[in-house]
């Protein structure tokens, strides 16, 4: 069994989004998954507007800032920003529901884990409740770690990415992704967005695992193109598990294949620095005219 921690020096921020390179100092040479699913952009001008006006309206300090234009130009400005506050504390919440899953599944390998610093950063973020009802996930679904935060590339398309976890699960090797998400209404887990089964979809056509990140040692990918794929849904009051479904993943895959084209192009027209050039008018005619 061979257990892979992605090392974040892998993974480098650039211009147009995450990149991988093959070892550590490295030149970054081909996009992340979820770089390339980032080119299908959602428009969430809307939800960006509901969240700054919700905000507006909550903050105590609205009534008295009525009768005050600078200090409701304020307001309107710490508002506006929420969608952004929002997203920041989400992702910062995500990493760090995603540690504690990692260092739980080392523990389960026998590998080197700090489970309990993992565990002490959810308490002091009142989070327990994700480290709860991971724990019953795992228990309930039998869990069998075979490798966690898997560095996985593609050389056949050109992208890298990290799987959560490679499991055996009722006797399935199964690519898990993990995503935190909030209760609804009903007290239910919210279901993950669709964008998960492109994801993963990619996430199986894996050709190559890393072993070594330092050295930039390689392996063959272990687990074929037939894996079982989930997507876990971890909130603070549940879990939910949900497959890709098997008949949709060639059309996810196609839509993968054409957004990572679409990438390359926007990756060689930034290279180029190809812009409009700006021309002026021709000369004008200085001879003489015609009798």
């Amino acid at each position: 069994m061979i257990v892979c921690m992605t090392s974040p020096k892998l993974a480098i921020q650039t211009e147009l989004g995450r990149m991988y390179s093959r070892q550590v100092g490295g030149e970054a040479t081909v996009p992340s998954i979820t770089t390339v699913i980032g080119m299908d952009k959602m428009d969430l001008s809307g939800w960006a507007g509901y969240l700054a006006a919700k905000t507006l309206s909550e903050d105590q300090r609205l009534s008295e800032a009525l009768s005050q234009p600078s200090k409701m130009r304020s307001l309107v400005r710490e508002s506006a920003a929420a969608a952004e506050r929002f997203r920041d504390s989400a992702a910062a919440r995500g990493d760090r529901v995603h540690n504690y899953a990692e260092h739980y599944a080392l523990r389960a390998l026998g590998e080197p884990e700090q489970l309990e610093k993992a565990y002490a950063e959810l308490e002091a973020n009142n989070e327990l409740g994700f480290a709860t009802h991971f724990e019953k996930w795992w228990e309930q679904y039998q869990v069998q770690p075979l490798a966690t935060e898997v560095t996985v590339w593609n050389h056949s398309v050109g992208y890298a990415g990290t799987i959560d976890l490679v499991a055996r699960i009722g006797g399935k090797v199964c690519l898990v992704d993990y995503k935190t998400k909030a209760m609804d209404r009903e007290g239910f887990v919210k279901t993950p967005d669709d964008k998960v089964i492109m994801q993963l979809a990619a996430a199986a056509k894996a050709e190559e695992q890393v072993l070594d990140a330092e050295a930039g040692a390689w392996q063959d990918w272990p687990h074929g193109t037939d894996s079982m794929l989930l997507a876990v849904a971890l909130g603070e009051g549940g879990s939910r598990t949900f497959m890709a479904p098997v008949q949709a993943l060639p059309d996810y895959w196609s839509k993968f294949y054409a957004l990572r084209r679409n990438w390359e192009a926007q990756f060689k027209i930034a290279q180029a620095r190809a812009s409009l050039v700006e021309i002026t008018p021709p000369p004008q005619d200085q001879s003489p005219a015609a009798p």
